[in-house]
């Protein structure tokens, strides 16, 4: 997944596949899953917008809130995927999850404005990001 900068720039953190977080610069460490076991693995890390703390993201659509909101997850919710969650990204203090089909899936007060669920792609979806 890389690296995900912090709302200020002068910061990062990174994230494991076992859920283990690390921070550098302005970025707060608030905690990890990097000690439990999980059911799938993590593959993000969205921080909240004033960089007070951040949601990882599991392939499944678990969600980890570290000093953020909890808006809820797919597991949380009985909704079975198709197809794994590639991407998380934040819209306000929301987020929403994108899977490798183009599905779409919104948390919090976010705005929805669409997804390419359903729709044959040529190729799977493997990142997304959301206008700050």
């Amino acid at each position: 997944m890389g690296s995900v900068a912090t709302p200020t720039g002068h910061g990062y953190y990174m994230v494991g596949t076992d859920g283990g977080v690390f921070a550098f610069g302005d970025a707060h460490f608030r905690g990890s899953m990097g000690s439990t076991r999980l059911n799938r693995p993590v593959i993000g890390l969205v921080s909240t917008s004033g960089n007070a703390g951040y949601w990882l993201v599991a392939s499944d659509g678990g969600v980890f809130s570290f000093n953020a909101p909890f808006f809820g997850s797919l597991p949380s919710l009985g909704y079975p995927l198709t197809q794994p969650v590639v991407s998380m990204a934040r819209q306000a203090d929301a987020y929403l999850m994108v899977t490798s089909d183009g599905g779409v899936f919104n948390f919090g007060v976010g705005l929805f404005f669409g997804s390419k669920g359903g729709a044959h792609l040529a190729a799977p979806i493997v990142s997304a990001s959301a206008a700050p």
